[in-house]
């Protein structure tokens, strides 16, 4: 019975999801996310005979060489594009504090996206990782598709307790393995990196996957996250190792310095993605995603 009713209110949330971002990527979406991300690859055509105004950098010296006459490569712009979705699904996604968690924002922002790109004909494929990666779908087209991809995000809950570092440079491991065809990846994640071996193992995955693919980083907050409420006595529980200890929220003080090493840690997070040449957008828990998404694209769009 329970199960039955976890079912139904996981399929009212999807459909919840379905109706909403549907609409949204075709009102505002597919433009933006048209004008930013097709025709970003070339593949190759065919090869004909030099004429004047020609890139000499595209001569094919082998055919030159075979028929006598120089000749050249032709590409077009390829017609579609792959999107993979890189979602964080580890304890820490199950957080929120006014009324919406993490999931609940990634499977929204992962719906945007996917729905965006299935208007465009786009392949979607789905990485959902903890401290390992967890469950994969191969990139397919379609609204079914794009439908069963929502439902594993929603519905996906993490195996084991206590999970350790590394589940960021694991996906991305995992996105290079998985296709050498390069795909626009966007990652929903908190991005806690907890100690500086992690961060080091991150930026180093990072820096070899964005080789291949387009990396979006796609941070997900909660206020809390940065700014401690004034409550008392709280007992504060880490969700991925649950480990817990008491705190005073009522010392201003001691808030005070909460958000200050928060301040650091996130503009640390920015300087590595800044450093590694990615566009980041961060979305809130407790405001609508369509503003910064719109925005991260606009800035693609200009500089592209």
């Amino acid at each position: 019975m329970a199960d039955s009713a976890q079912h139904r209110e996981l399929r009212k949330k999807l459909r919840h999801i379905e109706i909403a971002t549907s609409r949204l990527a075709t009102a505002q979406m597919a433009g933006q996310y048209r004008s930013v991300f097709k025709g970003r690859g070339m593949s190759f055509e065919e090869v004909r005979p030099y004429q004047p105004g020609d890139d000499v950098r595209q001569i094919d010296w082998n055919v030159s060489a075979r028929t006598g006459g120089l000749h050249v490569k032709l590409f077009v712009e390829e017609r579609e594009l792959t999107v993979f979705l890189l979602v964080d699904a580890s304890r820490s996604a199950a957080f929120g504090t006014r009324g919406r968690t993490r999931r609940d924002l990634q499977a929204e922002v992962a719906a945007l996206l996917a729905f965006s790109a299935i208007k465009n004909n786009d392949r979607v494929g789905l990485i959902i990782f903890t401290d390992r990666v967890e469950h994969m779908v191969p990139p397919r087209k379609g609204r079914q598709h794009v439908m069963r991809v929502i439902m594993d995000i929603l519905r996906f809950r993490p195996a084991l307790p206590g999970a350790e570092p590394g589940g960021l440079s694991e996906a991305l491991r995992a996105l290079v393995g998985v296709t050498k065809k390069t795909s626009v990846a966007f990652v929903l994640s908190d991005f806690f990196l907890r100690s500086p071996a992690e961060r080091e193992g991150f930026r180093t995955s990072l820096a070899i996957a964005k080789q291949r693919h387009d990396v979006v980083p796609l941070v997900a907050r909660d206020p809390a996250d940065l700014e401690l409420p004034r409550a008392g006595l709280v007992a504060l529980e880490d969700p991925e190792t649950a480990s817990a200890r008491l705190v005073d929220l009522s010392s201003r003080r001691g808030r005070a310095a909460f958000a200050a090493a928060a301040a650091r840690a996130d503009e640390g997070l920015k300087d590595l993605f800044r450093a590694q040449g990615l566009d980041f957008e961060t979305l809130f828990t407790d405001r609508d995603p369509m503003g910064p998404l719109l925005r991260l694209f606009r800035r693609r769009a200009r500089r592209a």
